[in-house]
């Protein structure tokens, strides 16, 4: 028995098998879950990648955060498939590629204002879309990216996820009464396909396996992936607002 045998979960963000996300729901089958996914754009690619999983393919809904009518909508087309939730991944996040790539001080507040709606704000769109199918309580996981310092190219999408840290600081606050954790995986940097459209992204992960006491490989999104899984089972029932880093230790060292 897997230890998210009976548990049903959405999964956002699989875009190809080699994104965090699509390495949760793999993990979340394996351990016992119903998944179901979300998609935005091209359907048709995410239901290809949803039959490479290793157990039936899950539905894939259309899912557009910044999209009041997809997030109203969006628990009803869920209860189609399954009668409710047990745990929400957000692994979602997107920035123009004005506000990356060390043009920091001449972007401009739409491009921002995207990347935080995008990236941030729907962290709490997307929890109180589906909170009326968390009636026994679940967990929702954010993924990360360590905000703690600043770092070359990621620019405002640094910004961005320092803002999804404390949107799941709040947000833990106030669902909390409802049994729900709130906590996030800060994961190093991947080679998935959102991290190939950060201008620079060499220049932001070359330092990684060097400074990082256990080690990185950025081809990996495997312990990523099994924090999230952790973190969605009953294994941490009275934690939540937390950062798990995933990173070999990276955020931990200094120079």
């Amino acid at each position: 028995m897997g230890i998210l045998e009976g548990k049903r979960i959405l999964v956002t963000g699989v875009i190809t098998d080699s994104s965090i996300a699509y390495h949760v729901a793999r993990l979340c089958q394996e351990q016992g879950a119903e998944v179901v996914l979300t998609g935005y754009g091209r359907l048709s690619l995410v239901e290809r990648i949803a039959q490479r999983l290793p157990g039936d393919a899950p539905p894939v809904l259309e899912l557009d955060v910044t999209d009041n009518e997809h997030l109203d909508s969006l628990a009803d087309r869920i209860r189609e498939h399954v009668d409710g939730i047990d745990g929400v991944v957000h692994s979602i996040g997107y920035t123009p590629k004005e506000a990356l790539g060390g043009n920091f001080l001449n972007t401009e507040w739409e491009d921002v204002a995207t990347a935080v709606h995008t990236s941030t704000f729907s962290l709490k769109s997307l929890t109180t879309a589906v909170l009326p199918l968390m009636k026994d309580g679940g967990s929702v996981v954010a993924m990360d990216f360590d905000n703690s310092v600043s770092y070359p190219v990621y620019d405002w999408m640094g910004v961005a996820k320092a803002g999804l840290t404390s949107t799941a600081r709040y947000l833990a606050r106030y669902v909390g009464e409802h049994n729900i954790r709130v906590n996030l995986v800060s994961a190093g940097p991947l080679r998935t396909m959102a991290a190939r459209s950060i201008p620079g992204f060499d220049e932001l992960a070359d330092s990684w396996p060097q400074r990082a006491p256990l080690g990185w490989d950025t081809t990996n999104p495997e312990p990523a992936a099994r924090a999230v899984v952790a973190l969605l089972s009953d294994w941490f029932p009275a934690t939540t607002g937390e950062i798990v880093h995933v990173d070999g230790g990276f955020h931990s060292t200094g120079a």
